[in-house]
């Protein structure tokens, strides 16, 4: 199984100290920055597009960019995240009828590959093609568009279903995700972990980081002794 990734949500952060927040992340033990782009038409909320990102890019020399796109025109905007300095570009399966195209156009562009489904999609909507095609899988524990909702525990047989098609892929979950909802999370075989408001409003962010690693680093011990 791939290892623990932590991926802190600056959708949580202090968004006019948006480096700053980073390079705390990153000094806290965060390996990848998980970016919330929202278009007002896929979901409600507006956040933020490649002109941020590329401030950001700029202002975190090296920093990986685990961006979420929650957009309705997934393959409009590949080439403005990838000249933004994006490092992974994922988009929701729902927002397109031809997921291998807008897959091909990200590599093209050499980013990361990921596929997104919301909680009311199946994990049989990532057919084995597109899951072995994509880089990164990324079951949403909350519905996409704004942060700081409560976890969906009927999401997290999907991560299972999932993993057991792709053992060797990077699987991500996101939405309410902190100490008291990793553990489920980690048995059932994420280990890209995305967390907002449970690090960033955390006294010691750094603590939080270190639980959540070595909880998957726990399961996945686990599961390989069986």
């Amino acid at each position: 199984m791939p290892r623990a990734i932590i991926s802190p949500s600056v959708l949580a952060s202090d968004f006019g100290q948006l480096t700053a927040e980073c390079k705390r992340m990153i000094k806290g033990g965060a390996e990848w920055l998980h970016m919330d782009v929202m278009d007002g038409h896929f979901v409600p909320n507006i956040t933020m597009g490649a002109p941020i990102l590329a401030c950001v890019s700029k202002g975190v020399p090296g920093i990986f960019m685990d961006c979420h796109m929650m957009v309705s025109e997934p393959d409009k905007w590949v080439d403005d995240i990838a000249d933004a300095g994006g490092s992974l570009y994922c988009f929701h399966i729902e927002a397109t009828s031809d997921p291998l195209a807008v897959i091909d156009h990200i590599h093209e562009r050499k980013m990361k590959a990921g596929v997104a489904i919301s909680p009311d999609t199946p994990s049989t909507a990532i057919t084995d093609e597109i899951g072995h095609a994509a880089d990164m899988l990324l079951v949403m524990t909350v519905y996409p568009g704004r942060g700081g909702q409560k976890f969906i525990d009927r999401c997290v047989p999907k991560v299972a279903e999932l993993r057991a098609r792709f053992p060797d892929k990077d699987i991500e979950v996101d939405g309410g995700v902190g100490p008291k909802t990793i553990d489920v999370c980690a048995e059932a075989g994420s280990n890209v972990i995305v967390a907002g408001t449970a690090i960033f409003n955390a006294p010691e962010p750094e603590k939080v980081i270190a639980l959540l690693k070595s909880t998957v680093d726990t399961a996945q011990a686990k599961a390989a002794a069986k």
